[in-house]
């Protein structure tokens, strides 16, 4: 018998790892349905499944397991998707346990989850913004330099070149120059187009 094929690499995948990029992940039908990205969907399964249980009686065709309602809150916590008050949280486990049986689907945490990432409202992430800018600027005002820069990678035990971090100050404020680093506006066009905000 003669020996198999090795079928042929893709030219798509052996491009994206000659550039050292990760292939974009495809979203799945419920992620497209509830307008969230297939990263916050795993982060939302991660969250579900940290608390779910299995075997779960009246609830076996549920392949992802189910959620016991008193741990709704904790898996919402760990999303940083906390309920914002007792009664939101009542009114999330009216809609995910109508039956009050002490259980919640996937799927219906998903969609709760999905709904609580698109009402973030302006003035949350503003906050959570600002907060992330002055981790890199020490609570200063800023703009960011590439002597921030240059402490974050220290700190993360990064090794970057001068010229790195002087692209990368460059391509945040649109070429502006390396003299003028990156402002809190600036830093949030980069966070927005990373898909942070």
């Amino acid at each position: 018998m003669p020996p198999k094929r090795k079928p042929a690499a893709s030219s798509s995948s052996s491009t994206t790892k000659e550039k050292g990029k990760q292939p974009a992940k495809s979203r799945s039908k419920l992620a497209r349905e509830n307008d969230i990205s297939a990263d916050e969907e795993t982060e939302i399964r991660e969250a579900f499944h940290l608390f779910a249980e299995s075997g779960v009686g009246g609830f076996e065709d549920e392949k992802e397991g189910v959620l016991p309602t008193k741990d709704v809150r904790r898996a919402m916590i760990a999303l940083n998707l906390p309920p914002s008050s007792p009664e939101e949280l009542s009114s999330f486990l009216d809609v995910l346990d109508p039956d009050s049986e002490g259980y919640v689907p996937f799927t219906p945490f998903l969609q709760i989850c999905a709904l609580k990432l698109r009402n973030r409202s302006d003035e949350s992430v503003a906050i959570e913004l600002e907060a992330a800018y002055k981790l890199f600027t020490r609570g200063s005002r800023g703009p960011i330099t590439v002597a921030h820069l240059k402490r974050v990678a220290r700190e993360l035990k990064e090794d970057v070149s001068d010229q790195m971090l002087q692209s990368m100050i460059l391509e945040a404020n649109g070429g502006a120059g390396v003299s003028r680093g990156v402002g809190l506006e600036d830093f949030e066009g980069v966070m927005r187009r990373a898909g942070v905000f």
